[in-house]
């Protein structure tokens, strides 16, 4: 995905000359082809996240359109007074990409899971949060990110990433992606966990299940009135993310939920505890651990249909 938003970046920037990239000492192997065209508006300010948020800050206020990068829990904790109170309070025109969602550095360790990001900057009213589930939409994301007046975070995973999309899809703000119909329940998915998720209806049809799954790109805005109607709809609704279960997807689904009147939804919750894993893993493994891969869902969809 990294690949993906890079390149697609670099191809803007190549038309609009207020386009900047700040990176925290990170990006080597992924940065370097715009660095080298673009020296003058690239700055590699050292491992000072801080200090790379209040220079972006400085630079949107001035006009230019600035893109940050480090890895997901760098770059939204160690500098989130600087982003609440230099990008967010002004408004500024600041493009927070956070690398390594969820699991992606699993091996090295719980200083590198990011699993707070969508909950922290959801807490933060005007930042609009885009979590791409391919390549694809990563490149759409850069687009969609930079075309926005106002703060927006990318959360990204790493490279390898499978084409989920064949074509581009519509990539509407605050809208979900609708990857699967289906009538007996509804999977909500964030990230590359769309396909896990729809590996799991794959395995649940062959069972005589008819799960939909629709993909979240757009935390904030939330599709919230796509998630009310679904609500109405289904008896039940999975939310699968690689991240905290309080704060992002499912907290965003359950206040929408809440909000309603009458028959509504059976919420079933995919999520990391907020302790987290506990322990040093793969993404893969930490997603069969904690029942996130497809196999585990299929489980979740299971236990939930058989107690409505």
């Amino acid at each position: 995905m990294r690949t993906a938003f890079i390149e697609e970046l670099q191809r803007i920037a190549q038309v609009d000359e207020d386009i900047w990239l700040l990176t925290a000492d990170l990006g080597f192997s992924v940065l370097e082809r715009f660095s080298e065209e673009f020296a003058q508006r690239y700055l590699n300010v050292g491992v000072a996240e801080q200090n790379m948020m209040g220079i972006a800050a400085g630079l949107a206020l001035s006009g230019k359109r600035v893109v940050t990068y480090s890895i997901a829990n760098f770059a939204t904790q160690r500098c989130l007074e600087q982003i609440r109170n230099d990008v967010v309070y002004h408004n500024s025109h600041v493009v927070m990409v956070g690398v390594g969602g969820g699991f992606t550095y699993g091996a090295q360790g719980h200083t590198h899971h990011g699993l707070e990001d969508l909950a922290i900057l959801r807490s933060l009213g005007t930042v609009d949060i885009i979590a791409p589930c391919d390549p694809v939409e990563a490149s759409l994301a850069a687009r969609a990110a930079l075309s926005r007046p106002g703060p927006t975070y990318v959360r990204l995973e790493r490279t390898g990433e499978p084409d989920i999309h064949d074509t581009p899809p519509p990539f509407t703000r605050g809208r979900v992606i609708r990857h699967r119909e289906g009538v007996d329940l509804l999977i909500l998915a964030v990230g590359s966990l769309v396909g896990e998720a729809l590996t799991a209806a794959k395995i649940l049809s062959d069972e005589g299940v008819d799960a939909a799954v629709w993909g979240v790109p757009w935390l904030v805005p939330f599709d919230g009135e796509s998630v009310s109607d679904a609500a109405r709809h289904y008896p039940v609704i999975l939310t699968v993310e690689e991240a905290c279960s309080r704060g992002g997807l499912a907290s965003a689904v359950a206040e929408t939920i809440a909000e309603l009147g009458g028959d509504r939804a059976k919420l079933q919750i995919a999520a990391v505890p907020p302790d987290g894993l506990g322990s040093v893993a793969s993404q893969a493994s930490a997603r069969k651990i904690l029942k996130l891969d497809a196999i585990g869902l299929v489980g979740r969809a299971r236990e939930a249909l058989a107690d409505i």
